[in-house]
């Protein structure tokens, strides 16, 4: 799912482009994907784009009658440009958006469909898709660390709840949490004021950095190549490859679709966390730490 530093690069990729044209026509492919019935959508066509802005983990684009269109990608929803009209036989082609200066379409890969576009009345309905959480490039320590301790939850749980932090989720959450050397298990009550400090510059350098590397990559185009798997990350996806920090293989924690990742030498003191589909069957075979995982692989 495109999280902060994707979506901050889509939307200035989308400001560059969008601002002060006009939208001239939509082809809605899907009938899954418009979430709302008023304002009808057709109210946005003829309109010019006045701003476009992030919110959490979604895309507005705001247009000069006062109506928001407002994507939210979800895992596989990915936008694309063109001066060029895209081709409409495609099947993973939700929504084409014709712009007097080029066109934008909505894709979704696989065959759930859960990518979800708003059309909204007003800066108030807006706000209400807004689900409340501090924005972390843009508070102080304080209210940072007040937002984490104000309800007691495992660290990774607190980063990726909308709630509590905008725009952050499975995969920046563990390369935040490895820059810190904590635990994504640990409790948020019982991290120690300098740990909590560690936690929140990890999270605005890492945020800032990623920015900046696919500012970089996109070097003024479209951004295309969205993905929660990037070569350069030290762990998230990573599981089984070193540590850029340590040289330990990059351990794993699976939950329903959902996967964590870290290195238990830099994050958990050489604990291995449990892997609930595997420590079920396994009880008191489950290994506690590397050197014990290891020991048993040598048998």
């Amino acid at each position: 799912m495109p999280e902060l530093p994707d979506v901050t690069v889509y939307v200035e990729a989308l400001s560059a482009r969008l601002i002060g044209q006009q939208l001239l026509g939509i082809a809605l492919r899907s009938p899954f994907l418009l979430r709302t019935a008023e304002p009808p959508m057709s109210a946005v066509t003829d309109q010019t784009v006045r701003r476009i802005r992030r919110v959490g983990k979604r895309i507005a684009i705001g247009f000069a009658n006062n109506l928001w269109l407002v994507f939210h990608l979800m895992i596989a929803g990915r936008l694309h440009w063109d001066t060029a009209q895209p081709k409409k036989g495609g099947r993973n082609v939700l929504a084409i958006f014709q712009f007097s200066n080029g066109w934008l379409w909505l894709t979704e890969a696989g065959t759930q469909r859960r990518a979800a576009l708003h059309v909204l009345a007003d800066e108030a309905a807006l706000r209400s898709l807004d689900e409340g959480g501090i924005e972390p490039l843009e508070c102080d320590f304080k209210s940072f660390d007040t937002g984490l301790r104000a309800e007691n939850h495992t660290l990774k749980r607190a980063l990726t709840d909308p709630h509590i932090f905008s725009g952050i989720g499975n995969a920046y959450s563990d390369e935040i949490l490895h820059r810190a050397q904590l635990s994504p298990i640990a409790m948020t009550s019982r991290l120690t004021p300098e740990e909590s400090v560690r936690l929140y510059e990890a999270t605005r350098s890492s945020l800032i950095e990623w920015i900046e590397r696919l500012r970089v990559d996109a070097d003024g185009r479209f951004p295309e190549k969205v993905t929660a798997f990037r070569p350069e990350m030290a762990v998230h996806g990573r599981y089984g490859e070193p540590c850029p920090r340590c040289g330990a293989k990059v351990q794993r924690i699976r939950h329903a679709a959902n996967e964590t990742n870290y290195c238990a030498v830099c994050q958990t003191g050489g604990r291995l966390l449990a892997d609930r589909a595997i420590s079920r069957l396994l009880h008191e075979d489950w290994p506690r730490t590397l050197e014990e995982m290891e020991a048993r692989r040598k048998r």
